[in-house]
């Protein structure tokens, strides 16, 4: 680095401690002996170039400001070349790089209006002990001193990008010094004004979507950015900016906060709206009916769009009469407008309930027209438990008990069945008040009672093993899934309190119900009946009178 830049770089300190842009500008004096000259090559050697300056003075260039990116000489031997001096005049180092960047600096002074605007774009291109140098799209450098800086780590600073003010300008010192601080103090200025303004005001704001996030987006209110949560968007609640805006877009807005300490802006497109639940308010009652259009569809149920910023919720047990459902997506699609029934509105909670089904028409009213009593039907098995197992036929649910699937006592649903077999009822119950089916299998097959019924009759004597003893009789099997029931009238005290399960018993058939599959028998009837076979005994065969066995007792 050449003493002249050394120089300017520590008086560069006294003007960041005493802010004297005179001062400042002292330090340029002599910046005029970094003169532009119309040289001309007169040789190339190693890595210098010699350039003829006139006066008998030669300076030496570096090789490498008239070497393109390839290496290829843009100048040569005997060719004009403009240079400045980047030291003292009894130096010999030159710059052409530097001719080039003083002729801009000098350009510009002589055009620059003080009443034109003064702000621009630069780059940093160097720094040194005293600031930074920056140039703008035309590369005309300008100078920012420590103190114009306006951010407090400069490490990384070369390389950035930025807005500067120009504060100085010496048409005689050419010389460009600017502020980066300045702007920075300016928008504050300008934001406190525009803030201080809107807040006192209180009222609708129009602005300027500038930038769209995960979490809302940042729209421009007079030339402040604020941020409007994707909370404060739509009264539906959160939502998804980029769905609604996108940037450049126009939009009123209202503040609802502004953190002085951190100079946060919070903004509302939806307080700057009429609220809807107040408008719905006494014109929406539960049990309307509204057309509505599926907004979004989850596993869980529905959201639904009334049209005027509201929306609605269809839990999944609120579509279908179906109890099996699955999936919402099965029964509607997003985008789709539907009838719905209102169940629930809290304006104050904002909260809306509606239901799909309620507009349908009942599975189990639909049922009752079309099957009745005793009816033979196909039905799909939806699950199994340990008391029976669940049909469905058509758009219904009937149970099939453990006791009506099979004759056999010992038969489960549950091993019987699997979830998705087809099987063949019979309807034998519809009890509409509780909208219960019950069904049977058991009714489509001929009873044990009605096999054994074709063998026996009521009269005849059996025997059987007691299978269960209750207070109210006992239970006899007759054979295999036949049962037959003694009541305790019917069997002597003193023989009852003899029985005990698993003791053979005879009695006689007292009564057959094929169609309850029920028998009943009786010891004191089978007591009867052989005490009047003994007496029809004796009538036949011995063929006596009462008079001929009183005269044989008496002979």
């Amino acid at each position: 680095m050449n003493e002249v830049n050394k120089k300017v770089q520590n008086n560069m300190e006294d003007f960041l401690e005493e802010e004297d842009f005179g001062k400042l500008l002292d330090t340029f004096d002599k910046s005029k002996e970094e003169a532009i000259f119309e040289g001309k090559i007169v040789a190339i050697k190693n890595d210098g170039v010699y350039v003829d300056i006139g006066k008998k003075s030669e300076g030496l260039l570096a090789l490498e400001e008239i070497q393109d990116d390839k290496g290829n000489l843009a100048f040569n031997i005997g060719d004009s070349i403009k240079v400045a001096t980047v030291g003292h005049r009894d130096g010999r180092a030159v710059s052409h790089k530097k001719a080039l960047s003083k002729e801009k600096v000098v350009e510009f002074i002589k055009n620059y209006n003080e009443e034109s605007e003064n702000i621009f774009d630069v780059k940093v291109i160097n720094k040194n002990k005293g600031g930074i140098v920056a140039v703008n799209d035309d590369g005309v450098e300008f100078f920012i001193p420590k103190s114009q800086y306006g951010f407090k780590d400069s490490n990384n600073v070369v390389g950035k990008n930025f807005k500067v003010k120009i504060i100085k300008v010496d048409k005689e010192e050419q010389s460009i010094i600017a502020s980066r601080k300045k702007i920075l103090d300016d928008e504050r200025k300008k934001r406190k004004e525009v803030i201080n303004e809107i807040l006192d005001k209180n009222e609708l704001i129009e602005g300027l979507v500038k930038k769209i996030t995960t979490y809302g987006m940042f729209v421009d209110v007079g030339g402040i950015d604020g941020l409007v949560h994707y909370s404060e968007i739509s009264y539906k609640g959160p939502v998804n900016p980029s769905s609604l805006y996108k940037e450049g877009d126009k939009v009123p807005v209202k503040i609802i906060k502004y953190d002085k300490d951190k100079k946060h802006l919070s903004l509302s497109i939806k307080a700057a709206l009429p609220d809807p639940w107040s408008e719905i308010k006494g014109s929406l009652e539960v049990g309307d009916t509204i057309k509505v259009v599926v907004s979004n569809i989850e596993p869980y149920g529905a959201f639904v769009d009334l049209g005027n910023d509201i929306e609605g919720f269809l839990h999944i047990s609120e579509i279908s009469w179906d109890k099996n459902i699955k999936n919402p997506k099965d029964y509607i699609s997003k985008g789709e407008e539907i009838d719905v029934e209102v169940i629930e509105i809290n304006s104050n909670e904002r909260r809306l309930r509606v239901s799909l089904r309620n507009l349908l028409s009942k599975p189990f009213d639909e049922f009752t027209k079309k099957y009745k009593v005793g009816e033979v039907v196909k039905g799909i098995i939806t699950s199994t438990t340990a008391f029976g197992a669940f049909v469905k036929i058509d758009n219904v649910e009937g149970l099939l008990h453990n006791e009506d699937a099979s004759w056999d006592r010992n038969d489960k649903c549950k091993d019987a069945f699997n979830v998705s077999d087809e099987i063949e009822v019979k309807i034998i119950k519809i009890d509409e008040e509780n909208q219960k089916i019950s069904l049977s299998i058991k009714e489509l097959k001929s009873s044990p009672v009605q096999e054994y019924s074709k063998t026996h009759k009521v009269g005849d004597i059996v025997k059987g093993i007691i299978r269960d003893i209750k207070d109210f009789g006992v239970f006899v099997e007759l054979s295999e899934n036949v049962d037959a029931l003694i009541h305790k009238e019917d069997i002597s005290p003193n023989m009852l309190e003899g029985l005990k399960i698993g003791d053979e018993i005879e009695a006689a058939i007292a009564f057959i119900d094929e169609k309850k599959n029920r028998i009943r028998l009786s010891v004191k009837n089978l007591l009867r009946l052989k005490e009047r076979e003994a007496l029809n005994e004796i009538n036949s065969d011995d063929k006596m009178t009462l008079g001929d066995i009183i005269k044989e007792q008496l002979s």
